[in-house]
């Protein structure tokens, strides 16, 4: 049997989901709760492998709950049912630990299906929610300068910032040869022609801290 406790501030929405999954026979939901906060409280009783959480319910949310749940329970599964599936949202949860995350519009097969693949291991995002995933982390892929040293780093933000190579000498206490070294390595490695586009290129990317 697996064990399932259901998290929803809507009791319609709770009783519809609870009212299905006992028909199920290899699974036992073991309480119900109806915020965050009875959540952790629920989780701590029961010990139930999977919980569907809600996400946004007063009296603490359904990420605090997440969080606080996997603190003590490590090894609960933890299904976000949420209407919500934009950045503020998916993020947060994925991060505090959430195992699957799924909306609302899906059917109470999709629901048990989750649950059974949750307790072997094997998470379900919606589509939506995954098309977001990869979109961040295409964002947050490796840049170029990524691959400067820490030497490197300091020189191209002093030709962010417009200075010339007397004055990345000064500035850093290095020698004009050295500086001369760092900046065809800098434009080398950034794939730049000079460092004119060296400086675009830091001021685009966050290089220099303004």
């Amino acid at each position: 049997m697996i064990k399932v406790a259901v998290v929803d501030d809507h009791e319609m929405v709770r009783k519809g989901i609870i009212s299905y999954l006992v028909t199920e026979p290899e699974i036992d939901v073991v309480g119900e709760a109806k915020s965050g906060n009875e959540a952790i409280k629920l989780v701590l009783e029961t010990r139930p492998e999977v919980v569907l959480m809600d996400l946004l319910m007063e009296d603490g949310n359904g990420i605090e709950a997440t969080r606080e749940i996997l603190q003590h329970e490590p090894n609960c599964k933890i299904i976000i049912i949420t209407s919500f599936y934009d950045d503020e949202q998916v993020f947060p949860a994925i991060e505090a630990g959430a195992f699957s995350y799924m909306l609302k519009t899906a059917t109470a097969d999709e629901v048990v299906r989750a649950i059974r693949k949750a307790v072997v291991g094997e998470p379900i995002i919606e589509p939506k929610v995954a098309n977001r995933m990869m979109n961040r982390l295409r964002k947050q892929e490796k840049k170029p300068h990524h691959d400067l040293t820490e030497r490197e780093l300091e020189v191209l933000m002093c030709i962010g910032e417009g200075m010339n190579n007397q004055e990345i000498s000064t500035e850093l206490f290095i020698g004009i040869k050295t500086v001369k070294t760092h900046v065809s390595n800098i434009l080398s490695k950034l794939d730049v022609a000079d460092r004119t586009q060296a400086a675009v290129y830091a001021n685009r990317n966050g290089v220099i801290k303004k």
